[in-house]
């Protein structure tokens, strides 16, 4: 039944506070969850790759999870679109448990063609993990967007660090349920995809985009809103928690969705049409681009210098040290994103890219002046990460928000996959100052587009 959007509104104003407080709390959790399922995958998905199909394609597995991750961008954000945050990210969570189980027959039975669907359904998990940050802004304050977006992002940091454990852990144990060496990891990785999707599904209630676009709704003039508005949503007021604890009476809820159509061509026409969500955009796809290029053959530059028996030790380290900059000190880019403005952070990543990429390639075999350059990678990706999606955020207004993010998701992800088969082949044929000295070129067209003015403000707020 339609739902008239001209009539009074009259359904109680949820107290959005709350309701961003619980969705906080919960995605935090969830992350956490997510996380670990996901670099379980990554700590043991070339090993596995290269033991059933060979070192030469172990790589090109590796790149399915993330090809899959992007791919997978464009229906779950279509979804989300259409009916919200929580199918969306439950979907995510689910495809990527389907690919783990996937990655475990395949090495059972050996068959290299289905242990590359299993990967490129496991970026499932990836894609899931990346959309939750943007769940976290959909009712966070304008001058808390920044943070909020960050903490969801730093929740990650936990899951990463916990599931080397955890992988050797399901590694001993699986292994004498029958399972083959390796494959027990992926096994948890599909069960911690299950625990997150049955999480959000029972409690990611109201739905934040939801809410949101029915806020904006009923405080926007009868005669601006959307004219292709779908007004079948189930009622948001109808699912908030009251605040003791029942329901909230939904009286004439105005029920909003996306316009039909609100797919990635829909997405691209908006972005072509805001400044801001171009260098938003830019500043993601440019910041994951140069990060998975010059941190993709750092393990090969330290094989270069050092014995086997020395490589896996550093380049655990070495590695370790680069998610700590990507992760550990993203409240802290958060806050100054909001602190400082959008662009300044932006720049300032950029900054950090182009000093990471200074020191790395002029470290030669000297590891520690080397491990220096990954730590300034990981921070300089932040920054682009964190600035850039909460830019691209409030850029558009909410009805295509989903798509638009989903359009961003899908452009970083192809980028870093591009960056990853690349820097293979300019490693090989030119070294690695050659390439830590591309991936700065690379970097260098942010700094003109950060530095143009934009306006920041949300279509839908400035209304």
């Amino acid at each position: 039944m339609a739902t008239d959007l001209t009539a009074p509104r009259t359904a109680a104003r949820p107290d959005v506070a709350s309701i961003q407080r619980r969705t906080l709390r919960l995605l935090f959790t969830t992350q956490i969850i997510g996380g670990i399922g996901v670099t379980i995958g990554i700590a043991v998905g070339a090993l596995l790759a290269a033991r059933i199909a060979g070192t030469a394609v172990a790589g090109v597995a590796q790149s399915a999870g993330v090809v899959g991750a992007a791919l997978l961008a464009v229906p779950v954000t279509r979804i989300m679109a259409r009916h919200g945050r929580r199918p969306g990210l439950v979907l995510a969570y689910a495809v990527g448990a389907v690919g783990g189980l996937l990655v475990v027959l395949a090495a059972a039975t050996r068959w290299v063609p289905l242990l590359f669907l299993g990967m490129l359904l496991f970026g499932g998990g990836t894609a899931a993990n990346l959309q939750a940050r943007y769940t976290a802004v959909d009712l966070a304050e304008p001058a808390r967007r920044g943070r909020q977006l960050s903490l969801i992002v730093w929740a990650t940091t936990i899951g990463a660090v916990a599931a080397p454990n955890f992988a050797a852990l399901a590694d001993r144990v699986t292994t004498g349920w029958g399972l083959p060496p390796l494959a027990g990891p992926f096994a948890f990785s599909a069960a911690a995809f299950v625990l997150a999707a049955v999480v959000l599904l029972g409690l990611l209630r109201p739905d934040p985009l939801l809410t949101a676009r029915r806020l904006a709704a009923a405080d926007a003039p009868a005669a601006e809103l959307p004219p292709a508005v779908d007004a079948t949503a189930t009622a948001v007021a109808a699912e908030a928690p009251a605040a003791g604890g029942g329901a909230t009476p939904a009286a004439a809820p105005v029920e909003v969705r996306a316009p039909r159509g609100a797919g990635m061509r829909a997405a691209w026409s908006v972005v072509r049409g805001q400044p801001a969500a171009r260098l938003g955009i830019a500043a993601v796809a440019v910041g994951h681009l140069v990060m998975v290029a010059v941190m993709a053959m750092t393990p090969v530059r330290l094989g270069e210098s050092h014995a086997d028996a020395d490589v896996l030790r550093l380049v655990g380290i070495v590695l370790s040290l680069h998610i700590a900059g990507m992760y550990a000190f993203s409240p802290v880019v958060g806050w100054l994103t909001d602190r400082l403005g959008r662009r300044a952070v932006i720049l300032g990543g950029v900054g950090l890219l182009l000093a990471a990429c200074a020191v790395a390639g002029t470290a030669g075999h000297h590891t520690p002046r080397l491990s220096v350059g990954l730590v300034l990678l990981g921070l300089g990706w932040s920054g682009t990460m964190v600035a850039g999606s909460t830019l691209l955020s409030e850029s558009v207004a909410a009805e295509v928000r989903p798509s638009v993010q989903g359009l961003s998701d899908l452009i970083m992800g192809l980028a870093g996959a591009g960056a990853a088969v690349v820097s293979g082949f300019v490693m090989q044929f030119a070294g690695y100052p050659v390439l830590t000295l591309l991936a700065a070129v690379a970097a260098a067209p942010l700094v003109a587009l950060a530095l143009r003015p934009v306006p920041t403000g949300a279509p839908d707020e400035e209304g």
